[in-house]
């Protein structure tokens, strides 16, 4: 049987991941106070056992925007509301498919009730989206769901009316989103696949038309991608929506390609072979909006001046950041430090373009930029380094460093030369800190 105080402790569990965006490995039986279920919630409880029995177990999507066990929307577009409520039987061998979806409706009387219970795939819910596609009214339920060690995934379509629960569309992925990435007012559902045997990574997009039919349009991806970093919105240079994809290509790296919408359907802007290769680079150096302007800038790493003939250990790199259009031109637009496992990105102003480099203080654990003249590592223009306490902070800050951010208990900061306005290359703290970003 399931026990009530554990289900509302996980509710409150889903309800504070929501709010903050992150993951909890808290068991809800370490929750010492749980809130109670509202009563709305109670009474779907209520009904949901009446219908399916007391032995259950609830289950909550792991991420997107319905966190809860319970959810309360209409999906059949009458106009009221139905309840939505993933849950498996407990007891049950291993084997058997335990994973439901009920619907409950509240009627007229305002009482809930269960109207269709069916099977579910998978063993855990990883989204759900609510959403018409395309130019169709019908409004779907989109349930992303998973194996139990969460590695094969498969996303299913259903349509609901007058009690029946139908799947219009199922397939397998890494990646679903529903979005209108043409930008034409209809959304289409989108889902991105891994390479498999001899099927190459693709992105697909399915639009429905009045009749209640799916059309596909496929893009096949530029490497053998068996699996994605990170999946980003950002316009081109030329204004056109895309989504932009870190995926990984391998041996702990990472390739961008952008794929956006037309008249005509998919299209890649990397299309030439060897454009997303050339963005090859270390796992995490993702494809960042470092100014707020809406387009992604894709990272290239490039070996900084003065290492080009060093032993791979003692490699220090720069990042350029690069806008891309339609055509998979790109172009530079920043030139920066990025360091990766700190999570943070030193845009270097353009005077210093051509002029700096780096070199590591590995006893202070600092980053150091330096001027770089006539083939030469030359003076100092910065220092940047981490504090992880407040004692390391305090005695940074004692010693002349300023405060550029802080994140959590990690303070980020840095010594500045005095200014000399006489050399070309000197900042100003200011300046310093403009160009110091957090990478979220």
């Amino acid at each position: 049987m399931i026990n009530l105080k554990k289900t509302a402790a996980a509710a409150a569990l889903a309800a504070v991941t929501a709010l903050t965006g992150c993951t909890f490995g808290t068991s809800i039986d370490n929750l010492l106070a749980p809130p109670k279920l509202s009563v709305e919630q109670e009474q779907i409880y209520k009904a949901l056992t009446d219908a399916a029995g007391e032995s259950i177990s609830l289950k909550y999507p792991k991420a997107g925007k319905y966190l809860s066990a319970f959810i309360v929307e209409d999906i059949d577009g009458d106009g009221g509301n139905e309840a939505v409520v993933f849950y498996e039987k407990t007891g049950l061998a291993a084997p058997e498919n335990t994973l439901r979806i009920n619907i409950l409706d509240s009627g007229e009387n305002g009482k809930w009730r269960s109207v269709c219970d069916a099977p579910a795939k998978g063993s855990e819910i990883e989204r759900v989206m609510i959403s018409q596609l395309g130019e169709n009214d019908r409004i779907n339920l989109i349930i992303g769901s998973s194996l139990i060690n969460r590695s094969e995934k498969t996303a299913a379509i259903y349509s609901y009316s007058d009690g029946i629960l139908e799947e219009t569309f199922a397939d397998s992925y890494s990646f679903i989103d529903v979005t209108d990435l043409d930008d034409d007012g209809e959304k289409e559902f989108l889902l991105l696949r891994g390479s498999a045997g001899d099927s190459a990574a693709s992105a697909e997009a399915f639009k429905l038309d009045k009749e209640g039919l799916y059309h596909r349009y496929r893009e096949e991806l530029s490497g053998g991608f068996t699996e994605f970093d990170a999946v980003s919105y950002g316009t081109l240079s030329g204004g056109e929506m895309a989504l932009y994809i870190d995926a990984v290509s391998g041996n702990g790296y990472i390739q961008t390609d952008i794929v956006y919408m037309d008249k005509n359907g998919l299209q890649k802007a990397f299309s030439a072979a060897g454009q997303s290769y050339a963005t090859l680079r270390p796992s995490g150096c993702r494809s960042v909006d470092i100014d707020g302007d809406n387009s992604l800038e894709v990272p290239v790493q490039t070996v900084a001046p003065a290492y080009e003939n060093v032993s791979e250990g003692e490699l220090m790199w720069l990042t350029r950041w690069n806008n891309v259009d339609k055509n998979g031109h790109s172009r530079l637009k920043y030139l920066s430090y990025y360091s990766i496992g700190d999570g943070y990105i030193f845009v270097f102003p353009a005077k210093w373009h051509d002029k700096v480099t780096l070199k590591r203080d590995s006893i202070n654990d600092e980053i150091v930029i330096c001027a770089y003249e006539n083939g030469e590592i030359g003076r100092e223009l910065l220092r940047i380094c981490c504090a992880e306490d407040a004692a390391s902070r305090e005695d940074r800050t004692a010693s002349g460093y300023v405060m550029l951010r802080t994140k959590g208990e990690t303070a980020y900061l840095a010594a500045v030369p005095e200014f000399d306005e006489n050399d070309e290359l000197a900042l100003t703290t200011a300046e310093a800190a403009v160009c110091f970003k957090l990478i979220a």
